[in-house]
């Protein structure tokens, strides 16, 4: 059994061999994806997020023996390693442990402690730490006077042992834990203004908040403002406490030697332990806010990319612009490109041009029978937004819908759908990406880099490895959960199947173009897609035109052999999952006994459970079972807006003080989590998820700063 079995299956309440089973199931090469739809017999039916947890957990473990490894080495090549230190590196659990037992050993730069020892002064030190108690300090210190090494006198001597002693003491790993835990637990972050100015971070010019309530937010606020050099952001702690508690460890009274080692911690508390705990306190702080923060933009996400897709509408996609006018492209309901032209309708007079517009877009509506416009929400798009509301009484059974961040519609069109699109200019292929967006959201999305998307917060100040390792887990994940038809899918799509990846999706894309891809086993054929590659991404992928019903579900195909028998003891045939499932099979097998059929297929119950839901609807799409966006046929205005009014609006961001609401006036309006109910909220997206349709009420207006107050309780307006 792995040597971290135990201890994550007590971290995370499970059974080691389940944690066992996930190991080696890691180690062996799986993702985590398949894992989780795919081994749930072996894990107990452990979800993604919490397999990514333990992965991520045991990586921490892992790196952590690895360090232990390299100290217990390092120690021993100086010949300091004791049995007692030895002991308490096998028993340190974090890395922060770890390099305090390490600390005193570690090779140092030029300190005051090194250059007093190279005067000579470490054997006064010594001595005046044993703290005999009828020394003669003054007649000790004298022995070690020396001019010729920078010792004139026995005071300077005296001197040189503190600084000796001082370092001792900051290097000491118990007392740097014990002053940790009083700063960590009665520390309180205080923050000025740094200079004469006005800022967004007005609300810190005289701030302060205890260590162990802070939130993640503020934090993240406070690195920022101190970077940019608006904020004096400090550690207040009791200096008599601490420098009490220091002494304490090192001082015995009643010695000779009392003042000497007293002033010596004195000095080790406020010149070497405060500012290197300090500064280890608020780089703690710093990683909590980014985990949090990570976690706050996962969440956002994963909402995003599994918002419904609008299926089985002809869509006219808006790129707004000023000067050179707003980019237009019809799509059908399979994304496939059938028109696209500009209008001109976005600045002030040109009636003319608006006409022409107006004339152009009616005519796209007839020829082509659009249902939906979308419209990106970036430069104009309040403009367009209008002009399009406006000609909806003279196109009946006509809506449109606001889509994410033109911006980054235009980044992933043109970096991304130059090869599809090589005569259309950027503007062309981001109209194109933005009707396609509204189609499906996962599917475009996953074209633009996860951090370029803007639902979360702080997160250029956040630790880039690991929110891109995240959010690539989130696009993972929800790629998985909702399958890929392998005969559309982009290659930018494919890449996130479980064991493919950007080359691999390459050659997918290459060899379909080529020679198709009639069923799941002709992808055996696609170069460098090895059995391996083939286990994982399998099930992920669909193939809805083949021969074999299977090929079109999640049903994988090892477990081929156990479905069609299934069928077959339940009297059915793979024509009934051709004919859109069997509603009826689950209560089929329920009759005839789920453990006899799991015994007599083979196959565990969460696999049977599983291949019966995918038979009784066959490729279902998990994203039906959420609430579709809001199609709009009005426009509000900011001025529109009075405190008191009740509007349906659409959550486009949740972050740790409250949500950002979509209420159809360009400008989302905030819910701070004081106003998201009449209960204490711990964290907002304990009520809300990206995507959610909410009611709201409008709570204050500033029109001059474009900032709506909002709350989704009527009696806190």
């Amino acid at each position: 059994m792995d040597a971290f079995s135990n201890i994550l299956a007590k971290e995370f309440s499970l059974r080691p061999e389940q944690v066992q089973a996930v190991i080696e199931l890691l180690d062996a090469g799986n993702t985590i994806p398949f894992i989780a739809r795919y081994r749930k017999e072996a894990t107990g039916s452990l979800d993604d997020q919490l397999l990514r947890e333990l992965s991520e957990r045991l990586e921490y473990l892992r790196n952590l023996d690895k360090r232990r490894a390299e100290i217990e080495k390092a120690l021993t090549e100086q010949n300091v390693l004791t049995e007692e230190l030895q002991e308490k590196l096998q028993k340190a659990a974090t890395l922060s442990e770890l390099e305090d037992l390490y600390r005193p050993y570690r090779p140092k730069r030029r300190t005051r402690a090194t250059i007093a020892k190279e005067r000579g002064l470490e054997p006064l030190a010594v001595w005046l730490q044993f703290q005999f108690p009828k020394a003669d300090v003054m007649a000790e210190a004298q022995k070690y006077v020396d001019p010729a090494k920078e010792v004139p006198d026995a005071e300077a001597a005296l001197a040189g042992a503190r600084d000796i002693i001082a370092e001792t003491v900051s290097d000491d790993a118990a007392l740097r834990k014990t002053l940790r835990s009083l700063l960590t637990r009665e520390g309180v972050i205080v923050s000025h203004q740094a200079k004469e100015e006005d800022s967004v971070y007005r609300m810190y010019y005289d701030f302060r908040e205890p260590v162990r309530t802070i939130a993640a937010h503020r934090i993240l606020a406070l690195n920022r403002g101190e970077k940019e050099e608006f904020l004096k952001v400090t550690l207040e702690a009791d200096e008599e406490k601490a420098a009490a508690q220091t002494k304490a460890a090192f001082v015995h009274p009643g010695s000779a030697a009392f003042d000497q080692v007293a002033l010596a911690c004195e000095d080790a508390w406020s010149r070497l332990l405060f500012p290197s705990l300090e500064r280890e306190i608020r780089n703690e702080l710093t990683d909590r806010a980014n985990v949090q923060a990570i976690k706050v933009f996962s969440d956002n996400l994963h909402q995003l990319l599994m918002q419904p897709p609008i299926k089985g509408k002809v869509t006219l996609g808006v790129d707004p612009g000023f000067r050179t006018g707003c980019k237009l492209a019809v799509v059908d309901e399979n994304g496939k490109v059938l028109d696209t032209g500009v209008g001109h309708f976005t600045l002030p007079g040109q009636e003319t041009a608006k006409a022409a517009a107006a004339k152009l877009i009616k005519g796209f509506v007839k020829k082509y029978g659009v249902t939906a416009i979308a419209i990106g929400n970036g430069t104009a798009s309040r403009e367009s937004e209008q002009f399009i509301a406006s000609l909806l009484p003279e196109l009946p059974g006509v809506a449109y819908v606001i889509v994410s961040e033109a911006g980054a519609s235009v980044y992933s069109a043109s970096k991304l759908a130059a090869q599809e699109f090589p005569d259309f200019d950027v503007t062309q292929r981001s109209a194109v990406s933005i009707a396609r967006r509204m189609q499906d959201p996962l599917a475009e999305l996953v074209k633009i880099d996860p951090k370029a998307i803007g639902v979360g917060q702080y997160q250029h100040d956040l630790k880039q490895n690991e929110l891109t390792q995240a959010l690539d887990g989130v696009v993972e994940q929800c790629v998985n959960s909702v399958g890929v038809e392998v005969s559309t899918a982009s290659a930018e799509l494919l890449s996130h199947v479980a064991g493919i990846g950007p080359a691999l999706a390459k050659n997918i894309v290459t060899y379909r173009e080529e020679n198709g891809i009639p069923s799941r086993a002709a992808l055996k054929k696609v170069p460098k897609l090895g059995p391996r590659a083939y286990e994982q991404c399998a099930g992920f992928l669909r193939v809805m035109n083949s021969k074999n019903p299977l090929d079109g579900t999640a049903v994988h195909p090892e477990s081929y052999e156990a479905a069609e028998a299934l069928l077959k003891t339940l009297g059915c045939t793979e024509k009934d999952i051709k004919n859109g499932g069997i509603p009826d099979i689950a209560e089929k097998a329920k009759s005839y006994g789920l453990d006899k059929l799991a015994e007599m297929l083979n196959v565990g119950l969460p696999t049977l459970k599983d291949i019966i839901s995918e038979l009784q609807k066959p490729g279902r799409d998990p994203r039906e079972d959420l609430p579709k966006p809001v199609l709009r046929t009005d426009v509000l205005d900011i001025k529109d807006l009075k405190p008191g009014m009740e509007l349906t609006g659409t959550v486009r961001n949740v972050i740790d003080f409250g949500a950002f609401v979509d209420i159809g006036v360009h400008q989302d309006g905030l819910v701070h989590i004081s106003r998201m109910a009449d209960r204490f909220v711990k964290h907002p997206s304990d009520l809300v998820k990206v995507g959610d349709i909410v009611k709201v009420w409008v709570v204050e207006v500033d029109e001059k700063k474009k900032r709506i107050s909002l709350t989704m309780v009527k009696n806190k307006i």
